[in-house]
């Protein structure tokens, strides 16, 4: 029967890359036929021609693209209450016909008490991939996963079926069907299609689909989307949607579907203008290619929070106590500070900011002292505007300083005349190198990396920060910043990146360079002329690529933006995220007790003046596809350490593999030594017991190689990572090795958790990211425990005990 049903399933997917093929030959006629028309010179002419060659190229680049289960879903239908088709050809009726299912005695002589077999028969089949197909008298051949008759698909259970009565999952390779599996939603129900009675193939989609092993890219859900991820995904993009769920509940794959579903419920509005933010490089290197998958290449862009500031890119990690006050709120009134006193110093090309101006006006020497000039500066920061954008009003009140020391006020009584000679007197003065040098020096353009620079030394920053920072808050910040050289220029972490974006609102943009003015005012003047009509789409949008000071890629206010691990986002992060789609739709995703910052109410305000007072519709994520139960009920002790009275999500499945508890042969790898040894003795310990954990750790590791297909993620404190990855070296790339902080989002078949109480001790956060590091395996997980856990006698440590 299991072969019946796939020769089936690939007689169909024979008909649709058939009818494929044909709309690939109608696709290419038309840019054939559009290129005819380059000789046709009305501007309405060649902006038709420009338009078509447009559509048809996107259609044709869609057409062409490969996918794997390009058709991979199909649900068979019992008659709707109604008859009305949908844009896509299928009948739009939700509930079946009151008629539909009828019942049956099989021999004619039942009494009046027998119930008879309730039977029906299949009115529609409807075919879920990728992208819709109809055929050439417009049937529908394949239903787009996004399409409202889709629905079904995802939202159809046994409590309520609907008119679904079979749902199938077809996986497929290329063009070949290799398998099938069935979820009978209506048990009770005998059906038939085309005389035949329904078959049914397979243990249920879903346990194949949790069941297969995993990579080291995130697969799209597309054909295992259930009911509650699929009420987020087709939730209108109204305002805010908020999304919570605990591990495995799939939220990072409702989002990114999401982003795929608003495109195309409305293209217009949202193409190219979605981003999705997700907390780590990792991630968006994991999730990458789960909107290509969908058809959605190029349409969305998900970028790391380090990575959210033009010219910025995070590379280095901070150790939680700094993170802490570099993320911290208090940060804007101390940026704010250091900016206004990074100009103090002046340019340092001119070794400090000069103390006096001279210039030479009416046959005579003007000079400004430094107390006047103190006053003049006090006067300019008086405004609200950036720093950078205060030049012009410092200028103008220098003069006006200038202007009265020459005593022309007293020798103009008439207006006009000295308004005439202040005219002359502005132009010369500010014209004059003394004057023009006096004002570089005095008033630099700041860039937000030189006060960023300018924050490392200690006393200065003092200063800046009196009242907002401890001292040693103070001590911490200055000495992570030491890693930046005079210019800003050196590693910078994820922190430091919101930092810089909020300078380059304190600052403001410097003035543009000449030659970008120029460039600027010959597009206006294109743009007047009309002379862009007459180019066609390649040529504008290449033109405007040149012209542009920013890059499209590079963008900074989006029409929709998703936020994925929330939770996790500073304060001075939700800041930087918040400008990025101040007129934006949201979608906000997350769990609060997978949180790594320690400030909980301190997050949530700035989420809230992110996010404004737009309207909130909230989801909850209730049910864990990844975790087994075994895994979840051990990883739910921590959850009752970290957060008391939060409930985890449910786990959908049982493996029967319970978590296995490792030791170090001498309880060591913490590296401690006694109160008496000297340092020479206690180095080599610390060496030795490195070593012991490192061997430790990579025969574990190997253990859990051989017991999965997939991938192994080994699990360490922030300050192990290197370490982390020398051990595992040459053990090929199924095995990776991350620092706690790095594991958010990621699954894998098997975890290997290394310590948890230094996991836990990290930071004030640390029992919630002990929490995620429990939580990222699929089918097995080990513990590997030393001294510091207090593991018992079957090497459960302290933390994961009842």
């Amino acid at each position: 029967m299991r072969e019946r049903e796939i020769r089936a399933e690939q007689r169909h997917l024979d008909a649709v890359y058939r009818r494929l093929a044909e709309k690939i030959h109608e696709a290419e006629f038309l840019m054939a036929d559009a290129a005819k028309r380059a000789q046709v010179g009305t501007p309405g002419a060649l902006a038709e021609r420009d338009a078509q060659v447009f559509r048809a190229g996107v259609h044709l680049n869609r057409l062409n693209s490969e996918f794997e289960d390009f058709l991979f879903g199909r649900i068979d239908l019992l008659p709707g209450k109604d008859g009305e088709r949908g844009p896509d050809g299928a009948y739009t009726s939700v509930e079946p016909a009151d008629d539909a299912v009828r019942t049956a005695v099989p021999d004619g002589t039942a009494g009046p008490g027998d119930p008879g077999t309730a039977v029906a028969d299949i009115a529609e089949t409807l075919h879920i991939g990728r992208l819709g197909v109809l055929d050439a008298d417009y049937t529908p051949l394949v239903i787009d996963w996004r399409a409202p008759a889709a629905a079904p698909f995802y939202r159809a259970t046994p409590v309520a079926p609907g008119r679904v009565v079979r749902r199938r999952v077809i996986r497929s390779r290329g063009r070949r069907v290799l398998g099938v599996e069935d979820d009978l939603l209506r048990p009770e129900l005998t059906a038939y299609l085309d005389g035949e009675e329904l078959a049914v193939v397979g243990d249920g989609a879903l346990m194949a689909a949790l069941g297969r092993a995993r990579g080291h890219a995130m697969r799209d859900i597309v054909a295992s989307i259930q009911a509650e991820q699929d009420e987020v995904i087709r939730a209108p993009a109204v305002s805010v949607t908020e999304v919570e769920g605990g591990p495995g509940t799939g939220k990072t794959a409702v989002a990114l579907h999401r982003a795929a579903y608003l495109l195309y419920q409305d293209r217009r509005r949202y193409a190219g203008g979605i981003l999705v933010v997700s907390p780590t490089p990792l991630l968006v290197s994991y999730t990458e290619g789960v909107l290509p998958s969908l058809g959605e290449e190029g349409q969305v862009a998900v970028r790391a929070l380090g990575s959210l500031v033009e010219g910025a890119e995070a590379d280095t990690y901070d150790e939680q106590p700094v993170a802490r006050v570099k993320g911290s709120a208090r940060m804007v009134r101390v940026l704010r500070r250091s900016a206004r006193g990074v100009l103090e110093l002046g340019s340092p090309e001119a070794g400090g900011p000069p103390e006096r101006l001279r210039v030479v006006a009416f046959g005579a020497r003007i000079e400004l002292g430094p107390e006047e000039l103190r006053d003049i500066r006090e006067r300019a920061l008086g405004g609200t505007a950036p720093v950078n954008l205060l030049r012009p009003r410092a200028r103008r009140l220098l003069l006006d300083a200038l202007w009265e020391h020459s005593g022309a006020p007293r020798r103009y009584p008439d207006p006009e005349l000295a308004a005439e000679a202040r005219q002359g007197f502005d132009e010369d003065v500010s014209t004059e190198a003394a004057f023009t040098g006096f004002l570089d020096a005095w008033w630099p353009e700041l860039t937000p990396r030189r006060v960023l620079a300018a924050m490392r030394d200690e006393k200065r920053l003092g200063r800046w920060s009196r009242r907002i920072l401890q001292p040693r808050e103070v001590r911490r910040l200055a000495r992570s910043l030491a890693r930046l050289d005079d210019g800003g220029a050196g590693p910078l972490s994820v922190h430091d990146v919101a930092l810089l974006d909020e300078l380059r609102v304190v600052l403001g943009a410097p003035a543009r360079p000449r030659e970008a003015e120029t460039a600027a005012d010959s597009w206006g003047l294109d743009q007047l002329s009309g002379l862009e009509e007459l180019r066609t789409h390649a040529e504008r949008t290449a033109g405007r690529a040149a012209r542009s000071e920013r890059p499209a890629e590079e963008r900074t206010d989006y029409a929709h933006v998703i936020v994925d691990e929330a939770q996790d986002l500073t304060p001075m992060q939700w800041r930087m995220v918040g400008r990025r789609g101040r007129q934006a739709t949201w979608t906000v995703v997350g769990d609060p007790a997978q949180s790594s910052w320690s400030d909980q109410e301190e997050a949530a305000a700035a989420r809230d003046e992110a996010l404004g007072a737009r309207p909130r519709r909230r989801f909850e994520l209730t049910v864990n596809y990844r975790n087994p139960a075994e895994i979840a009920e051990l990883s739910a002790r921590v959850l009752a350490l970290a957060m008391p009275g939060t409930r985890p999500p449910t786990a959908v499945r049982s493996t029967g593999l319970v978590p296995r508890f490792a030791v170090l042969p001498d309880g060591g790898g913490e590296g401690g030594t006694g109160r008496g040894t000297g340092r020479a003795t206690a180095r080599a310990a610390a060496r030795t017991a490195a070593r012991d954990l490192g061997g430790a750790v990579r025969a574990e590791a190997e253990r859990l190689l051989a017991e999965v297909e997939g991938t192994v993620g080994v699990v360490v404190a922030m300050g192990r990572r290197e370490q982390a990855r020398a051990w595992l070296a040459g053990l090929g790339d199924r095995v990776v090795a991350l620092g706690s902080l790095e594991a958010k989002g990621l699954e894998y078949d098997a975890t290997l958790v290394v310590s948890p109480a230094e996991i836990a001790d990290e930071s004030p956060a640390g029992l919630r990211v002990l929490y995620v590091a429990l939580t990222r395996a699929t089918q097995r997980l080990t513990v590997l425990s030393g001294a510091k856990d207090l593991p018992d006698a079957e090497g459960v440590p302290d933390l994961l005990r009842e």
